[in-house]
């Protein structure tokens, strides 16, 4: 009925973790509620699955309602432990927790180039106005400092120069020529990981190994969703439902994973300038009245469904695989 019957602060380390399942087994029949924030809960959860308990993820936004809806006011570990239970007794079918597997690899690697891209991002910004002050008549392409050649053309003209500005200068440059091979290698990586891993994504047109990556990496096992609909709810391509009156409209989601969001959007537009089936439709949705960016956003709710059926397929593949190996090994 949602009533608290008893709680308990425990240290968040292996210990504290065994004292808590010593705890819980006084109730036989139980199941534990984590808020979905992996990068703090993984080694509880880990810890849990590896008991053999079942274990469900709430989401922070479902936490945060029942904290505020509560009687008791304020924010604290008791306050936010008793909302995330009464969320996950009120909310049917949120995701099972499943240990990590190399879809996390995946992800931390993402994450990791990502990471070092907008750092390099930074690097160029402040070169191009060192460079501009001493050539000022020198027009650098947009994007193109992440190309080694050009890295090298503009090194040559830098060393003929002296003075703080040219040292800094080429610093920055020798700088965000280290990180431009390495975002290559970390790319090249990634890419040999993905193949394995998703083959049916990597065949959809407009897919390349980056945005399966991401894809991948952020939705870490489609089986947790209970439908493709919930999975477009999930990722904001959705529309969420407006009525007034009898009328019934639809208005923008922009909520949901937004880098899974992201990566469906760099899908459709590639689809959209001619490679695969989506510039058809869109020009279709076009003709019907709509405008480019409503018929790109009815394109990203088409693909999240076929992304969807293409994450199931790879992993059931993967999944007898898995078990094909493990009967030839045994």
């Amino acid at each position: 009925m949602g009533r608290e019957l008893a709680n308990r602060t425990l240290p968040a380390t292996l210990d504290g973790h065994r004292a808590a399942l010593r705890w819980a087994r006084m109730w036989p029949e139980r199941i534990f509620a984590l808020e979905d924030c992996r990068h703090l809960t993984r080694r509880l959860e880990a810890d849990l699955i590896r008991a053999a308990e079942r274990v469900v993820r709430v989401p922070a936004r479902l936490m945060a309602t029942a904290r505020r809806t509560g009687r008791e006011l304020g924010k604290s570990d008791p306050i936010d432990a008793i909302a995330v239970a009464r969320a996950a007794l009120r909310e049917p079918g949120l995701p099972m927790a499943q240990l990590d597997g190399e879809t996390r690899r995946v992800r931390l690697l993402v994450d990791h180039r990502e990471d070092m891209v907008a750092e390099r991002t930074r690097m160029q910004s402040r070169l191009r106005w060192h460079v501009h002050e001493l050539f000022p008549g020198l027009e650098i392409a947009p994007k193109s400092l992440g190309r080694l050649h050009v890295i090298a053309a503009v090194d040559r003209r830098l060393r003929q120069v002296e003075g703080t500005v040219a040292a800094i200068a080429r610093e920055l440059l020798g700088r965000i020529g280290d990180l431009t091979m390495r975002i290559n290698e970390l790319e090249r990586e990634i890419t040999q990981l993905v193949r394995p891993l998703a083959p049916n994504l990597l065949a959809m047109p407009g897919c390349g190994p980056l945005s399966a990556a991401k894809i991948l990496g952020e939705v870490a096992g489609p089986a947790r969703f209970r439908s493709r609909a919930a999975f477009a709810r999930w990722n904001g391509t959705a529309p969420i439902p407006v009525w007034s009156g009898n009328d019934t409209r639809h208005r923008l989601n922009r909520g949901g994973n937004r880098q899974v969001n992201a990566a469906l959007h760099r899908i459709a537009l590639t689809q959209w300038r001619g490679v695969g089936p989506g510039r058809a439709y869109v020009q279709h949705r076009l003709a019907a009245g709509n405008t480019k960016t409503e018929a790109l956003r009815l394109l990203r709710r088409r693909l999240s469904d076929e992304v969807f059926r293409r994450l199931l397929v790879d992993e059931t593949l993967i999944g007898s695989t898995s078990v094909g190996e493990e009967v030839i090994a045994a």
